[in-house]
């Protein structure tokens, strides 16, 4: 196990965009501290769901050990409170066997219930829902998102304003618990104690970072993730909820014959683009993040990234 001066074995977060190279530098990381990777990515966790989430490949999960990769079906239920757990489990086992558990993947909320906590937030309302979906339809997901400004601009300002289904459960517990998400965000929550916890940031210039986003989400389209999608959708319906997640509802868009795969591939692209972005601005607001300017597999980043680790071994 690696520990830091403190005496609490340190547990890595590896963050940032997609794309960026964050398994990569996992990858080596874990090689050079005998380390055990956790990802975290609300995709990855789905089985069957290969080209459209950049899961390691198979040759990264035969160097170094995986885990929460393709634990459940696609039409199961998995929430960020499900991560926590079964992430914090995993990270128990791996200290069990000495050694350093590595988080890796560029799912905010994931990261968040992991380290931080949830809080015991009320139950589904279905009938507050139905009303907050109507008025979605009615006047469109900005005028909620205006309300939610009213309500609690702290949660207001971390979601999208088209980001309908976190706005409406931001307001279903604002109206129910009769107080701002934000606040009851911070009461009764359980963080991840007993590790000394060290962020790595990846931020490699941004047009070099929009270009390998533009050639990652053309290769899924031309790798098959059409016809992956197709697989899919039969087994499991064009509802399944993990099938909104970017690249396959551009693929289902294709398979309903509403756009051509050309036209998929730049929606797609586009919207990578904008989720890098959303990724940016979230990371930044995690504390003490090392940013490192550079892509997780180039060596001048590995090495940086090397020193980090060293140095909260020595002076945590």
């Amino acid at each position: 196990m690696v520990a830091a001066a403190s005496g609490d074995p340190l547990l890595l977060a590896i963050v940032g965009p997609t794309a960026s190279g964050k398994t990569a530098l996992a990858v080596s990381l874990a090689e050079k501290f005998h380390g055990e990777i956790v990802s975290c990515d609300s995709v990855a966790v789905y089985r069957g769901m290969e080209i459209g989430t950049a899961k390691p490949s198979a040759e990264e999960r035969s160097r170094v050990p995986h885990h929460l990769i393709d634990i459940v079906e696609p039409s199961t239920a998995y929430t960020a409170g499900d991560y926590s757990r079964d992430a914090r489990t995993a990270i128990a086992e791996i200290r069990s066997r000495g050694a350093m558990p590595i988080v890796a993947g560029g799912t905010g909320l994931y990261l968040r219930a992991l380290l931080e906590g949830l809080f015991a937030g009320p139950q589904r309302n279905e009938s507050l829902r139905e009303e907050l979906r109507e008025a979605v339809e009615a006047d469109g997901p900005q005028a909620l998102h205006a309300r939610l400004k009213v309500l609690d601009p702290a949660s207001a300002e971390k979601i999208h304003e088209n980001d309908t289904p976190k706005i409406i459960r931001a307001l279903e517990i604002c109206l129910s618990m009769q107080q701002p998400m934000s606040a009851a965000w911070m009461q009764g929550r359980d963080p991840l104690l007993g590790y000394h916890i060290v962020r790595i940031g990846l931020e490699p210039p941004r047009e070099l970072l929009k270009e390998r986003i533009n050639q990652r989400a053309a290769a899924m389209f031309e790798q098959g993730l059409v016809e992956e999608t197709r697989g899919l959708v039969e087994q499991f319906g064009e509802d399944c909820r993990p099938l909104t997640s970017l690249g396959y509802a551009q693929a289902v868009a294709v398979l309903r014959g509403e756009t051509e795969v050309a036209s998929a591939i730049k929606l797609a692209q586009a919207g990578h683009r904008q989720y890098a972005k959303r990724q940016r601005t979230w990371f930044r607001r995690e504390p003490e993040v090392h940013w490192l300017q550079g892509f997780g597999n180039e060596a001048e980043t590995i090495v940086s990234a090397i020193r980090v680790v060293e140095n909260a071994r020595l002076f945590a």
